[in-house]
């Protein structure tokens, strides 16, 4: 491996830890406060920092989108993305949403064909139906209680394939800052509008928490920029799968979390079939790639694109 690749893995794995830390700080707070009024602070302070990075937009244009169908999709699946997370990681043990969520690339395989018109071979279907298997390894549908988080786990990572689609589709037709801002938007409305059926007053220190998940949020997004400057992508995308040990030890050491043998087992089988997915595409033929595409965690609004966020940082 060469010296690029083995900075562009480290900073990966940097990157996925801090990551990993946004999500014990949702949970800790999703202990006393409803997982929407987290996600509207989280989102409301990442916006000054975005909206500095907006300015940098070089081109110019309405804030109307030419593709309006796409655009919205991928508004409606960010926000659904966001709020599926926050609720499941409020709700769920960190290593059970992460097996879960790590189902999207999966998807993303599924859903390509009758999208984007990819050709999926055997090998591949078959890691696909291997990771599929895995999810209900650790769902275990019938041997235990299924709750609203596992749906919202399950939305999570539905969502996030399709958001993933939806930038296929979209390639660099659309403004950055469109891209940016239309989920926020449709996260402040939604998000906004739960706050009266359930709200509850934050302390001072709780609040400031909210903002740190915003500021973590965009370093990961940042330190991913350089990660995939620096290495492969085929070096750097496997580095997500991390977050599975950051689970494990932030669940031990905070939430006194044990994974079982189950979890561990469908959590195994998803990952593998992941990274047999990701090789598969390395070598392979396709020229859309559509996991390598998909190969970061959730996209929400406090943790937008990284492929976005180095639009505007590099004014291309």
């Amino acid at each position: 491996m060469t010296a690029g690749n083995i900075k562009g893995a480290l900073l990966a794995l940097l990157a996925m830890g801090i990551y990993s830390t946004h999500d014990v700080i949702i949970k800790l707070l999703g202990e006393t406060y409803p997982a929407l009024q987290i996600l509207f602070f989280s989102a409301l302070l990442s916006f000054p920092p975005l909206a500095v990075l907006l300015l940098r937009d070089p081109t110019h244009g309405t804030l109307r989108p030419r593709n309006p169908f796409w655009v919205g999709l991928r508004s409606i699946c960010i926000v659904g993305s966001g709020v599926g997370g926050f609720y499941a990681f409020s709700t769920l043990p960190m290593a059970q949403v992460y097996s879960i969520l790590f189902a999207a690339p999966l998807l993303v395989t599924v859903l390509s064909v009758p999208l984007l018109g990819e050709r999926v071979g055997l090998h591949r279907w078959a890691a696909v139906v291997a990771g599929l298997c895995g999810v209900l390894v650790v769902l275990r549908p019938g041997m235990t209680p299924l709750g609203l988080g596992h749906l919202a786990a399950l939305m999570g990572a539905t969502a996030t394939a399709l958001s993933a689609i939806a930038v296929r589709k979209l390639g660099r037709s659309e403004r950055t800052v469109i891209l940016l801002l239309w989920p926020m938007i449709g996260n402040f409305l939604l998000t906004g509008a739960s706050l009266s059926f359930a709200y509850r007053p934050m302390l001072a220190g709780d609040l400031a928490l909210t903002g740190v998940i915003a500021v973590l949020g965009l370093a990961a997004g940042f330190l991913l920029i350089l990660a995939y400057q620096a290495g492969e992508a085929a070096n750097v995308a496997p580095m997500q799968y991390s977050q599975m040990l950051w689970a494990i030890g932030f669940g031990w050491l905070l939430f006194d979390e044990r994974p079982d043998a189950m979890t561990l087992l469908g959590a195994g089988l998803i990952i593998g079939s992941g990274l047999y997915i990701l090789m598969r595409e390395r070598t392979g033929s396709s020229r859309l790639r559509p996991v390598t595409e998909a190969r970061l965690r959730s996209e929400t609004v406090t943790a937008p694109r990284p492929s976005l966020l180095g639009r505007l940082w590099r004014r291309d």
